[in-house]
């Protein structure tokens, strides 16, 4: 069997880019990597790519300039779930940046191998989550 070497991408999709934008950059701190007017690409920690697609913005494919090839389309809707990793010691400063920023935190948990995680939403919707070791058998 091939190997697998991670999840490099995570999409979300958005219904107001621009506020979507604030949020990822104004609350979690994220940089984007390149941006137009239907898609952002923030840099996730150094191992993968959080992509913010506009809904709906997707259903054509995407013909690359010279030769690159060609993106088939796809879109989503609803609110979906992702989770962040971050180190046991940033706990409590994730905490007070949400808090800082005027965002709800929905949950925690206390995982029985050690990891804790905060949960909350962006402005879709989606289901954030902050998560320290201790959460999976890998992580």
């Amino acid at each position: 069997m091939p190997r697998l070497d991670g999840v490099l991408e995570t999409a979300l999709y958005v219904t107001d880019m621009g506020k979507a934008r604030r949020f990822f950059e104004k609350v979690m701190g994220l940089e984007a990597f390149t941006a137009d007017h239907r898609f952002t690409a923030y840099d996730a920690g150094g191992k993968s790519v959080l992509l913010l697609f506009l809904e709906g913005a997707t259903s054509e494919t995407v013909v690359l300039p010279k030769d690159m090839g060609t993106i088939p389309p796809h879109d989503g809707s609803g609110r979906i779930h992702m989770a962040f990793a971050i180190a046991a010691d940033q706990l409590d400063a994730w905490e007070q940046q949400l808090e800082t920023q005027g965002i709800e935190i929905e949950g925690r948990t206390h995982w029985p191998k050690g990891g804790e995680s905060l949960y909350f939403r962006d402005p879709d919707g989606h289901l954030l989550e902050l998560a320290t070791p201790g959460l999976w058998p890998n992580y």
